[in-house]
């Protein structure tokens, strides 16, 4: 029997999650500096999208990838892609503006398509050419006879001008165009300039428009026609999923190297641009109708995060301190408290340095044998490492699984786990084929004198062993002396070690193990429930929702009269509001934390399973990577986790519910009571102290 049910577009899903970032630029509760970080969020979201998600549909067009999507159909996603993000660029543009004029209310001036005033002439003409007019190289273009290399998540300008000469003048004279290519200098000047203030203004010009305001003193020899910004994005995807040999750490150095001359998966140019001035960039830079998306005058609009804010804090969202908690300070020593019981930590609503106590406490434990974590993105100069290190020189054993396929962060994981080889640490890298995406660590200890007996420590999380991120991540960690638990953990590094190979686990969910039949079962057991006449309740937060079989089994618990509450950030591809999915909801959060924790909910006729994970119900999650799923035994912190998602699914402030349109339609309840829940949550736990 043919499959009947609907599925949304990943990409396209993940372009709608993306135009709700853009939305937040324009809710005018906000502070002013809280909508321009989302504009530049929104821009950074999209560059890494081109990057690597049209990248990847671009090389199956043109053979290089290797996938289950058939040429045509990449062409057809790319064509739906572009319709998408040239409509989302236009509205961009249009938010961006009421930015502006909210700036202006607040009497500061981001120069917009025009030349300083009078009282700046001379300021911008002395900075240009002491601080900007040395670092500049512009090339001649040649079509035809010599390309220039561009480089991605740059900024250039391209320039049209006619030679100067004595016949300019006669009324038979055809002009001749040149052209000229300009790397904007981002490494050496900011990309906002402060202007000096005039009469209570604050004033601020791109660097783009500094060099614009002076481009006669570059081409003496010329008229300036025309200047435009364009930008590209290259492919970055370099995973080495496939590798059989060879040095690993070596082979993904060479990889991340080639990133920069990556195949184009976009050409961004200003949409003002006249269209034969556009056709010869195009024909001297090898672009094509399909390359092509709409931009402004300005682009790489991520640097947006930059802008300098003159008038300070009251401009900005207020983001609450990480609070304290009060029994881990109370019991001096974290595993002192970890031993009375189980411990739940809320980032960043809570301290990261808990962590820190934790590992540091490990490293100065006399009674501490051996230290085992994974690492997928830690911060640079990490606090984390640091303390592993001085773990390392303390004589424990610390291993660390070192994922280095983490996109982005591979030359940082490269550099930190050669910097703890250095320091004695046993390193394990990337699986062949396989991703390590588990945030795990277990501290083993001895708890007596005599040394036989044990009393080891477990640290288990939605979110990674990174101190930079905990601060904007909302993320959940288990702090836990359960010897069943870390048993289970145990086998999660024999597994890493390449010493166990057909485990079985007691506790843990593991991807690629027992996590997907479990999860089914967990499915049909509320069918059950309800096929029995009880409730059926299931509530799943993550970042992603793909895999189809789990889809598939979500439509089924549906049809059968089970309700499910989605809470899903990023691509969701369930359609909602059809015959197969009406008792199904999606929510989705996008706020000043970026809603990162995964939780899985099951009622069990009043049972209440919970389980906390690293792991989304993306197709890879679930069959090409090393995801971890812990249960919440303790009914107490259950009970907690159940009350934060009954919160987030009442927010009507933030959160948006999903259509089958894949519109964001803000949830607007009536209730006069309004529930922004990452501000209730923070209270919640305030409360609790």
């Amino acid at each position: 029997m043919e499959n009947s049910h609907k599925y949304f577009k990943r990409d396209i899903s993940w372009l709608s999650f993306n135009y709700r970032v853009l939305l937040e630029a324009e809710d005018d509760a906000l502070p002013i500096y809280e909508r321009i970080k989302f504009l530049s969020i929104y821009s950074s979201n999209l560059e890494e999208f081109y990057e690597i998600r049209v990248a990847e549909h671009r090389g199956v067009i043109m053979k290089k990838n290797f996938t289950d999507e058939s040429g045509a159909e990449a062409e057809e996603i790319l064509a739906e892609i572009t319709e998408e993000v040239n409509r989302q660029q236009r509205e961009y543009y249009r938010i961006f503006s009421k930015v502006l004029q909210e700036l202006n209310r607040q009497d500061i001036y981001l120069y917009q398509d025009s030349n300083p005033e009078p009282f700046h002439e001379e300021f911008v003409h002395n900075f240009f050419n002491e601080e900007v007019f040395p670092f500049l190289s512009p090339v001649m273009i040649q079509a035809g006879d010599i390309r220039t290399f561009i480089r991605d998540r740059r900024l250039y300008l391209v320039i049209r001008m006619i030679k100067k000469s004595k016949r300019m003048a006669e009324p038979d004279y055809v002009p001749e165009y040149y052209y000229a290519l300009m790397k904007i200098p981002y490494a050496k000047v900011p990309r906002f300039i402060e202007l000096p203030s005039h009469e209570g203004k604050h004033y601020i010009m791109f660097i783009d428009d500094i060099i614009r305001a002076n481009l006669s003193s570059i081409f003496p020899g010329y008229v300036v026609e025309s200047c435009y910004s364009i930008k590209i994005s290259r492919d970055a995807d370099i995973y080495l999923d496939d590798e059989k040999g060879g040095n690993i750490v070596e082979n993904i150095r060479k990889k991340v190297k080639k990133r920069k001359i990556g195949a184009l998966s976009r050409f961004m140019y200003d949409s003002s641009m006249p269209d034969d001035f556009l056709a010869f960039v195009c024909n001297a830079f090898g672009i094509t109708v399909d390359d092509l998306v709409l931009g402004g005058r300005y682009n790489n609009l991520q640097d947006l995060i930059k802008l300098p804010n003159p008038k300070g804090k009251e401009l900005e969202q207020e983001i609450p301190s990480p609070m304290r908690v009060p029994f881990l300070d109370e019991m001096g020593s974290v595993f002192r408290a970890v031993k009375k019981r189980d411990i739940l930590l809320h980032f960043p609503y809570q301290s990261f340095d808990y962590l820190i106590r934790f590992l540091m406490e490990a490293a100065f434990d006399p009674k501490v044998d051996e230290i085992k974590i994974t690492q997928y993105r830690v911060a640079e100069n990490s606090a984390v490492i640091n303390t592993l290190i001085s773990a390392a020189q303390n004589g424990k054993k610390v291993t660390v699984f070192v994922e280095l396929k983490a996109r982005f962060d591979e030359e940082n994981n490269m550099s930190t786990a050669e910097r703890m080889e250095q320091a004695g640490i046993r390193i394990i890298y990337s699986i062949p084929g396989l991703k390590v995406h588990a945030k795990v660590a277990v501290i083993l200890r001895k708890d007596t004198d005599d040394g036989i007996k044990r009393r080891d420590f477990a640290y288990l999380s939605t979110g990674n062993f990174n101190e930079k991120t905990a601060r904007i991540y909302s993320d959940m960690a288990l702090l836990t002396s359960d010897a069943e638990m870390i048993k289970d953990i145990n086998k999660v590094f024999a597994v890493l070690e390449g010493k166990l190979h057909e485990p079985t686990f007691r506790h843990l969910l593991v991807a690629r193990f027992n996590m997907v039949p479990e999860l089914t079962r967990m499915i049909h057991r509320e069918i059950e429930h309800v096929k029995a006449g009880r409730k059926g309740r299931i509530v799943l937060k993550m970042n992603g929702l793909h895999d189809q079989h789990m889809i598939d089994e979500l439509y089924e618990a549906s049809e059968n009269g089970v309700e499910i509450d989605l809470i899903v950030r990023g691509i969701c591809c369930l359609v909602p509001n059809q015959p197969f999915s009406r008792n199904i909801r999606i929510t989705r959060i996008v706020d000043m934390f970026l809603e990162h924790s995964r939780i899985w909910y099951f009622y069990n006729d009043g049972q209440e399973d919970l389980f906390l994970t690293s792991a989304d119900w993306m197709r890879r999650n679930l069959n090409r990577r090393i995801e971890t799923a812990f249960p919440i035994l303790d009914p107490e912190i259950k009970e907690d986790i159940i009350h934060i998602l009954q919160i987030q699914m009442r927010d009507n402030v933030k959160a948006c519910l999903i259509d089958e349109q894949l519109r964001n339609n803000f949830k607007r309840d009536g209730n006069p009571e309004k529930v922004r829940a990452q501000l209730a949550i923070y209270e919640y736990l305030k409360n609790k102290m």
